[in-house]
Protein backbone atom coordinates (compact mmCIF):
# COMPACT_ATOMS: atom_id res chain seq x y z
CA UNK A 1 0.00 0.00 0.00
CA UNK A 2 1.33 3.27 -0.89
CA UNK A 3 2.01 5.74 2.37
CA UNK A 4 1.02 8.45 0.57
CA UNK A 5 -2.64 7.94 0.26
CA UNK A 6 -3.09 7.84 3.98
CA UNK A 7 -3.87 10.46 5.96
CA UNK A 8 -0.41 13.22 7.16
CA UNK A 9 0.79 13.18 3.39
CA UNK A 10 2.92 15.53 1.95
CA UNK A 11 2.78 18.49 -0.32
CA UNK A 12 6.22 16.32 -2.15
CA UNK A 13 4.06 13.46 -1.84
CA UNK A 14 1.08 14.76 -3.64
CA UNK A 15 4.08 15.98 -6.59
CA UNK A 16 4.99 12.62 -6.68
CA UNK A 17 1.33 11.14 -7.08
CA UNK A 18 0.79 13.97 -9.90
CA UNK A 19 3.82 12.95 -11.91
CA UNK A 20 3.24 9.24 -11.09
CA UNK A 21 -0.28 9.83 -13.27
CA UNK A 22 1.90 10.87 -16.26
CA UNK A 23 -0.51 13.92 -17.21
CA UNK A 24 1.28 17.52 -17.73
CA UNK A 25 2.49 16.93 -14.54
CA UNK A 26 4.29 20.53 -14.17
CA UNK A 27 0.84 22.01 -14.85
CA UNK A 28 -1.35 20.02 -12.90
CA UNK A 29 0.99 20.57 -9.73
CA UNK A 30 1.29 23.85 -10.54
CA UNK A 31 -2.48 24.53 -10.29
CA UNK A 32 -2.68 22.51 -7.34
CA UNK A 33 -0.19 23.32 -4.97
CA UNK A 34 -1.14 27.07 -5.96
CA UNK A 35 -4.60 26.48 -4.44
CA UNK A 36 -3.38 24.43 -1.53
CA UNK A 37 -1.08 27.04 -0.41
CA UNK A 38 1.07 26.42 2.91
CA UNK A 39 -1.92 24.13 4.63
CA UNK A 40 -0.51 20.84 5.44
CA UNK A 41 -2.47 18.25 3.54
CA UNK A 42 -4.44 15.07 5.00
CA UNK A 43 -5.34 13.41 2.45
CA UNK A 44 -5.43 13.47 -1.13
CA UNK A 45 -6.27 11.67 -4.20
CA UNK A 46 -5.07 11.40 -8.39
CA UNK A 47 -7.44 10.06 -10.74
CA UNK A 48 -6.95 9.80 -14.65
CA UNK A 49 -9.43 8.68 -16.99
CA UNK A 50 -9.33 8.87 -20.69
CA UNK A 51 -12.00 9.40 -23.27
CA UNK A 52 -12.83 8.73 -26.96
CA UNK A 53 -14.42 11.01 -28.37
CA UNK A 54 -15.31 10.26 -32.13
CA UNK A 55 -11.46 9.80 -33.73
CA UNK A 56 -9.75 11.38 -31.06
CA UNK A 57 -8.49 10.25 -27.37
CA UNK A 58 -8.95 12.95 -24.79
CA UNK A 59 -7.23 12.70 -21.16
CA UNK A 60 -8.72 14.00 -18.49
CA UNK A 61 -7.36 14.21 -14.56
CA UNK A 62 -9.15 14.90 -11.16
CA UNK A 63 -6.97 16.15 -7.94
CA UNK A 64 -8.26 16.01 -4.68
CA UNK A 65 -6.95 17.37 -1.79
CA UNK A 66 -8.18 17.91 1.51
CA UNK A 67 -6.15 19.62 4.20
CA UNK A 68 -7.23 21.37 7.89
CA UNK A 69 -10.07 23.79 6.72
CA UNK A 70 -10.86 22.80 2.53
CA UNK A 71 -11.08 20.35 0.03
CA UNK A 72 -9.71 21.23 -3.09
CA UNK A 73 -10.78 20.02 -6.55
CA UNK A 74 -8.48 20.37 -9.36
CA UNK A 75 -9.49 19.53 -13.00
CA UNK A 76 -7.56 19.53 -15.79
CA UNK A 77 -8.63 18.46 -19.91
CA UNK A 78 -6.40 18.39 -23.02
CA UNK A 79 -8.25 19.64 -26.12
CA UNK A 80 -7.40 19.30 -29.86
CA UNK A 81 -6.47 22.10 -31.76
CA UNK A 82 -9.75 24.16 -33.04
CA UNK A 83 -11.03 27.08 -34.73
CA UNK A 84 -9.20 29.25 -31.72
CA UNK A 85 -6.29 27.31 -30.81
CA UNK A 86 -4.28 26.06 -33.61
CA UNK A 87 -2.37 24.05 -31.64
CA UNK A 88 -3.55 21.39 -28.75
CA UNK A 89 -3.91 23.25 -25.41
CA UNK A 90 -4.91 22.04 -22.22
CA UNK A 91 -7.42 23.49 -19.75
CA UNK A 92 -7.13 23.25 -15.73
CA UNK A 93 -9.33 24.90 -13.20
CA UNK A 94 -9.24 24.68 -9.02
CA UNK A 95 -11.90 25.06 -6.85
CA UNK A 96 -11.36 25.47 -3.21
CA UNK A 97 -14.69 24.67 -0.65
CA UNK A 98 -15.14 25.11 2.85
CA UNK A 99 -15.62 21.48 4.94
CA UNK A 100 -18.41 22.89 6.58
CA UNK A 101 -19.83 23.69 3.02
CA UNK A 102 -19.43 19.53 2.03
CA UNK A 103 -23.02 18.78 2.18
CA UNK A 104 -22.67 14.46 1.12
CA UNK A 105 -19.94 11.97 0.38
CA UNK A 106 -21.26 9.46 -1.20
CA UNK A 107 -19.00 5.95 -1.55
CA UNK A 108 -21.06 3.04 -4.06
CA UNK A 109 -19.39 -0.11 -3.78
CA UNK A 110 -19.42 -3.21 -6.39
CA UNK A 111 -19.18 -6.03 -4.45
CA UNK A 112 -18.26 -9.52 -6.53
CA UNK A 113 -19.95 -12.84 -5.35
CA UNK A 114 -21.51 -10.88 -2.04
CA UNK A 115 -22.28 -14.54 -0.95
CA UNK A 116 -19.28 -15.32 0.20
CA UNK A 117 -17.37 -11.42 0.89
CA UNK A 118 -14.62 -11.36 3.87
CA UNK A 119 -14.62 -8.21 5.51
CA UNK A 120 -11.55 -6.45 4.02
CA UNK A 121 -11.66 -7.23 0.44
CA UNK A 122 -11.51 -4.24 -2.22
CA UNK A 123 -14.61 -3.81 -3.84
CA UNK A 124 -14.41 -4.41 -7.73
CA UNK A 125 -15.80 -0.83 -8.10
CA UNK A 126 -16.52 2.20 -6.36
CA UNK A 127 -17.91 5.71 -6.96
CA UNK A 128 -17.42 8.65 -4.84
CA UNK A 129 -20.00 11.47 -5.67
CA UNK A 130 -19.18 14.68 -3.23
CA UNK A 131 -21.45 17.75 -3.29
CA UNK A 132 -21.49 21.19 -1.68
CA UNK A 133 -24.46 23.29 -3.47
CA UNK A 134 -22.48 24.15 -6.47
CA UNK A 135 -24.38 22.13 -8.82
CA UNK A 136 -27.53 20.61 -7.97
CA UNK A 137 -29.53 17.81 -9.97
CA UNK A 138 -33.15 17.94 -9.86
CA UNK A 139 -35.36 14.58 -11.25
CA UNK A 140 -38.96 15.61 -11.60
CA UNK A 141 -41.83 13.17 -12.86
CA UNK A 142 -45.63 13.32 -12.89
CA UNK A 143 -47.35 13.15 -9.35
CA UNK A 144 -50.05 10.41 -9.18
CA UNK A 145 -52.27 9.33 -6.06
CA UNK A 146 -53.66 5.69 -5.16
CA UNK A 147 -56.65 5.76 -7.34
CA UNK A 148 -55.72 3.52 -10.33
CA UNK A 149 -59.10 5.23 -11.87
CA UNK A 150 -58.14 8.94 -11.27
CA UNK A 151 -57.03 11.23 -14.05
CA UNK A 152 -56.85 14.48 -12.33
CA UNK A 153 -53.73 16.47 -12.81
CA UNK A 154 -51.39 15.64 -9.86
CA UNK A 155 -48.36 18.09 -10.87
CA UNK A 156 -45.28 16.61 -10.59
CA UNK A 157 -42.44 15.04 -7.84
CA UNK A 158 -39.35 15.11 -7.19
CA UNK A 159 -36.08 14.80 -5.94
CA UNK A 160 -32.89 17.49 -5.74
CA UNK A 161 -29.42 15.89 -4.90
CA UNK A 162 -26.30 17.36 -4.77
CA UNK A 163 -23.67 15.49 -7.55
CA UNK A 164 -20.80 18.28 -7.45
CA UNK A 165 -18.37 15.43 -8.38
CA UNK A 166 -18.49 11.64 -9.05
CA UNK A 167 -15.34 9.82 -9.47
CA UNK A 168 -15.88 6.52 -10.97
CA UNK A 169 -12.81 3.91 -10.31
CA UNK A 170 -12.54 0.35 -11.07
CA UNK A 171 -9.91 -2.85 -10.32
CA UNK A 172 -9.91 -4.04 -13.67
CA UNK A 173 -9.64 -0.34 -15.44
CA UNK A 174 -7.66 1.66 -12.50
CA UNK A 175 -6.10 -0.72 -10.65
CA UNK A 176 -6.46 -2.09 -7.14
CA UNK A 177 -4.17 0.59 -5.57
CA UNK A 178 -6.36 3.17 -7.32
CA UNK A 179 -9.42 1.35 -5.54
CA UNK A 180 -7.62 1.48 -1.86
CA UNK A 181 -6.76 5.07 -2.25
CA UNK A 182 -10.30 5.74 -3.49
CA UNK A 183 -11.36 4.51 -0.34
CA UNK A 184 -8.97 5.87 2.04
CA UNK A 185 -9.90 9.03 0.32
CA UNK A 186 -13.44 8.86 1.27
CA UNK A 187 -13.12 7.94 4.43
CA UNK A 188 -10.72 11.03 5.51
CA UNK A 189 -13.11 13.26 3.60
CA UNK A 190 -16.26 11.75 5.98
CA UNK A 191 -14.26 12.16 9.32
CA UNK A 192 -12.81 15.97 8.66
CA UNK A 193 -16.43 16.70 7.21
CA UNK A 194 -17.94 14.80 10.39
CA UNK A 195 -15.49 17.14 12.81
CA UNK A 196 -16.01 19.75 11.29
CA UNK A 197 -20.16 19.19 11.39
CA UNK A 198 -19.72 18.58 15.71
CA UNK A 199 -17.24 21.68 15.97
CA UNK A 200 -20.13 23.56 13.92
CA UNK A 201 -22.63 22.49 16.31
CA UNK A 202 -21.21 23.46 19.68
Amino acid sequence: MDPMAKSGTTTQGLRTAIERSGYYPALVAEAVEAAVGGEPISSYLVHQETTFDSNEVRRHVTVLVLTGNRFIVSHTDEQAADAGSPSPYATTSTESVKLASISSVVLSRVVANPESYTPGTLPREVVLTIGWGAVSRIDLEPAACGDPNCDSDHGYTGNSTADDLSLRVSEAGDGPEAVRQTLLFAQALSEATAATAAGTAR
